[in-house]
């Protein structure tokens, strides 16, 4: 994330650039310094007004697209606004207890929560979200067993440590006990908790039995068992649509949200600790020089799991979009490491 030179702007000067950039994020119109002045919120003449947005826009903070229109913020100018935000008073009450309203009746794998929590925040915000799970390469069992469903077929379930449930029918030719299911159940356990994905295990030698069979069968099934390092769950595609006005532009965003490797590299690559703004040509893709990322990581007992984000124009609402994902970040790690 690249950062402004925050100082280099006066206090009236740089409240004067919130305040176009507040008036442009609701209206989408160039703002004229008769609208600033009808704010009431500068104890100036409209003289000095004119004169700071002509300076603002001398320094590259606010541009004119046409000829005696108002001005519209840069991507300059967005930096500047983010950079003097305070990210830790920006975070409305009734937002925030939304958020843990939403995470305490939460059920559900992990897949699921993923999948509703990229919702909720595309519901927060009206922009589309994103949530990368890139955990599973860490993942260990941590719950393994087999359940007799039938008298020839057991369903064996496998918890990782990243709250992932994998599960597989295991069927035997011959007819299933519970002792059976018992006797293989230590075997699993024995060999499988605390091991990754996709490691070939071998029980210890011992006679036939079909607790043996039926541990096997498991086991070996976990060796094959392969992930993606990446799972990305994307929501509120329709959103980016109404939030820009350009049709390229759409179809360009669009486009960079159907492809999951793209997606959960470009988050990789600008996620830091805590929320930081990605805004314009600083993601370093063409196809997102209009928009904006707001991305925060989120742990699991401590240990980075994945990233969520939100996707918009530069002409986003950013104390709107921070704290949101602020919020969302910290409660999803705490519903995650609960279990």
């Amino acid at each position: 994330m690249q950062m402004s030179d925050v100082g280099m702007l006066d206090e009236r000067k740089a409240d004067i650039l919130n305040a176009v950039i507040e008036v442009f994020t609701e209206t989408g119109q160039p703002v004229g310094s008769s609208v600033i002045e009808s704010l009431d919120a500068f104890n100036v003449s409209s003289a000095t007004i004119r004169n700071d947005m002509s300076f603002l826009e001398s320094e590259g903070f606010l541009a004119q697209p046409h000829t005696s229109a108002g001005r519209i913020p840069t991507q300059k100018g967005y930096r500047e606004f983010v950079d003097r935000l305070d990210s830790h008073g920006i975070s409305p009450v009734t937002e925030t207890k939304a958020v843990s309203s939403f995470f305490s009746q939460m059920q559900g794998e992990i897949e699921e929560v993923l999948k509703e929590t990229a919702g909720l925040l595309s519901r927060l915000t009206d922009y589309a979200a994103v949530v990368v799970d890139s955990n599973e390469d860490q993942a260990t069992v941590i719950s393994a067993e087999l359940h007799r469903i039938s008298t020839h077929t057991c369903l064996f379930v496998c918890v990782m440590s990243n709250q992932q449930v994998l599960k597989h029918a295991v069927e035997s030719g011959e007819e299933v006990s519970e002792a059976d299911i018992d006797s293989a159940n230590q075997i699993i356990r024995q060999l499988l908790i605390g091991q990754s994905l996709g490691v070939k295990l071998e029980p210890a030698a011992s006679k036939p039995s079909v607790a043996k069979d039926l541990a096997v069968a498991a086991i070996d099934w976990v060796s094959t068992v392969t992930v993606d390092s990446d799972r990305v769950f994307v929501d509120g595609t329709h959103r980016v649509a109404n939030a820009f006005e350009a049709v390229e532009s759409v179809g360009k965003v669009l486009h960079i949200l159907e492809q999951q490797l793209v997606v959960a590299t470009l988050l990789a690559e600008v996620t830091s600790q805590g929320v930081s703004v990605t805004i314009g040509e600083e993601s370093g893709r063409p196809r997102l020089a209009d928009c904006s990322l707001v991305v925060s990581p989120y742990q699991i007992d401590g240990e980075q799991a994945g990233s969520i984000a939100v996707l918009g124009p530069t002409r986003m609402n950013y104390p709107q979009a921070i704290s949101a994902v602020a919020a969302v970040s910290a409660q999803l790690g705490d519903r995650l490491s609960e279990g």
